[in-house]
């Protein structure tokens, strides 16, 4: 019988990644991904292939949300957009089902999501390429 994680850090989880996402938003917020003089990190699938990959633009759309600018945050990255909702109310479902029950962190993709997840990743990533 293996021991599960302490108490303590089951709970403190879905903490820790909350005050990252806000810490992430709050620079963002002020840190304009439009501007080249601030310090963003670049996408290095773009930097090395000259193309975009199916997150990039994502920092962009973040940035265009937290302003209010939702036709903004489409342009950046639509696709992304799209599934955020989703993603966001299916994770956080997820880590406080885990969380309250005292369980260990366990992604509830199978083989199947994964494979429709990275299919539609890909598609995604041709489509943006082709269409510019």
């Amino acid at each position: 019988m293996t021991a599960g994680p302490a108490p303590w850090t089951v709970r403190a989880l879905p903490v820790v990644l909350g005050a990252a996402a806000v810490a992430g938003a709050v620079y963002v917020y002020g840190h304009s991904p439009y501007d080249p003089s601030q310090l963003l990190p670049r996408c290095p699938w773009q930097w090395a292939t000259g193309l975009s990959c199916p997150g990039c633009g994502g920092t962009r759309m973040a940035y265009s949300l937290l302003h209010g600018d939702l036709a903004g945050a489409a342009r950046a990255n639509a696709a992304l957009l799209a599934v955020l909702p989703v993603v966001a109310l299916g994770y956080g479902h997820w880590l406080t089902t885990a969380t309250l029950r005292g369980r260990r962190y366990r992604v509830p993709v199978g083989r199947r999501g994964s494979a429709v997840i990275l299919t539609l990743a890909a598609l995604w990533t041709v489509l943006r390429n082709v269409l510019g």
